[in-house]
């Protein structure tokens, strides 16, 4: 399999973007997701449509230059899920990058070209965006760490929107210590610096995955608890993980029809299954309904970050499941989806950092171990995961 044209976008880079001669990320390689502007080139966001109708960037993304200043250098730029609207990481126009992890299942999404590549072994790290969970699901079925930073952490200046609410920058790596590498080139603002003294088990989130998932995040954490404080058993959302998931829902819609709607209005571009249906849904959420689905989340906010002020951590597996094969139906495929933001929508709610750690397998295919941390938190939760790291590996048939 060559590297280029699995993972990477038809207009890709014509040669790779050198770093600064010096730095901390000197020597290192990473790829960027279709989202992030390249001066001299078209950002696309996985849609031909939009690429053909917006000129070449002027200047990179503030991301992206802060990565080249630091001695990263840049060799491509990755497919991801048309316009983000999707977690399973198969763009209907460019194909599906491969998973080398988990071979015939899928790569998740939408940051679906930079986690396969980093998974791979094609770059050091990966630069990618989480608005669902599209750093955090593409990190567990590729067997890598990942982080979903704390909302406006990172500067997304020069970066395609999508539901401003929610989106935030996050990258991924083959190991914690490049990850934790990045955070101290791209983290803005002050690190909330606190020593983690609490750690609490999201019991319920327990509870809506696989078994054998569960199981493996289980061993792990009973592996990583010499480096933990001891765990308390939560239950996340009392009034169960469908209300906010729902509120989270409706709000991501409204704002994804703010992003796109004039677009998709104008160009009436060709969407691929799945976004056709939920940009259609998007596009028909009334003021009302953004307004009420505004209040859920607003009160699931209050109370996840009430939950983890400074010094705590919530613990849970990343995914409901492992990866799934690319030929699910339809149905199938929504009730994954739904499957999956009862767990990713939490950090999305509360606007919180997110670790995901490859704690293991099951059947060979990569199981993701989630850390969820304060506001600002998220250099507490990068030095965990390295020291975490060395407890990876626990495997189920």
């Amino acid at each position: 399999m060559s590297a280029h044209g699995s993972f990477y976008v038809p207009h890709d880079l014509d040669a790779a973007i050198p770093g600064a001669p010096s730095g901390p990320l000197a020597g290192l390689s990473a790829v960027v997701k279709d989202m992030y502007d390249i001066a001299g080139t078209r950002t696309g966001g996985g849609s031909p449509e939009w690429l053909a109708v917006h000129e070449p960037a002027v200047r990179h993304a503030s991301a992206v230059q802060k990565l080249i200043d630091a001695g990263a250098t840049i060799t491509g730029k990755t497919i991801c899920e048309e316009l983000f609207y999707s977690m399973v990481g198969i763009n209907a126009h460019y194909g599906m990058p491969a998973n080398v992890r988990a071979p015939g299942r899928i790569p998740g999404g939408s940051s679906s070209g930079s986690a396969a590549a980093c998974g791979a072994g094609a770059c050091d790290f990966a630069l990618g965006s989480d608005t669902a969970g599209s750093i955090r699901i593409p990190a567990s079925f590729n067997g890598l760490y990942g982080i979903r930073t704390t909302h406006g952490r990172v500067d997304l200046a020069g970066a395609m929107a999508m539901a401003p609410t929610f989106d935030a920058a996050g990258w991924f790596a083959q190991s914690p210590g490049i990850l934790r590498l990045v955070g101290r080139v791209l983290l803005r603002g002050e690190a909330v610096k606190q020593p983690v003294t609490r750690l609490l088990v999201a019991k319920d989130a327990f509870k809506v995955v696989d078994e054998p998932v569960g199981e493996v995040c289980r061993e792990f954490l009973s592996l990583a608890s010499r480096s933990l404080p001891a765990g308390e058993d939560v239950i996340a959302a009392p009034a169960g993980l469908d209300e906010w998931c729902e509120g989270f829902r409706v709000v991501q819609a409204r704002e994804v029809w703010d992003t796109f709607g004039e677009f998709v209005t104008r160009e009436k571009p060709n969407l691929g299954p799945g976004i056709k249906e939920r940009v259609a849904f998007a596009a028909t959420v009334t003021a009302e309904q953004a307004a009420a689905g505004r209040k859920a989340v607003e009160v699931g906010r209050a109370h996840i970050r009430g939950m983890i002020p400074q010094g705590t951590i919530m613990v849970m597996p990343t995914s409901p499941a492992i990866a799934p094969k690319p030929d699910l139906d339809a149905r199938s495929m929504d009730s994954f989806r739904l499957r999956v933001m009862r767990l990713t929508s939490l950090a999305g709610l509360g606007g919180l950092p997110q670790v995901t750690i490859p704690a293991g397998t099951v059947s060979g295919c990569p199981v993701g171990f989630s850390l969820l941390g304060w506001v600002g938190g998220d250099e507490a939760l990068l030095d965990l995961a390295c020291a975490l790291g060395r407890h990876c590996g626990v495997e189920r048939a």
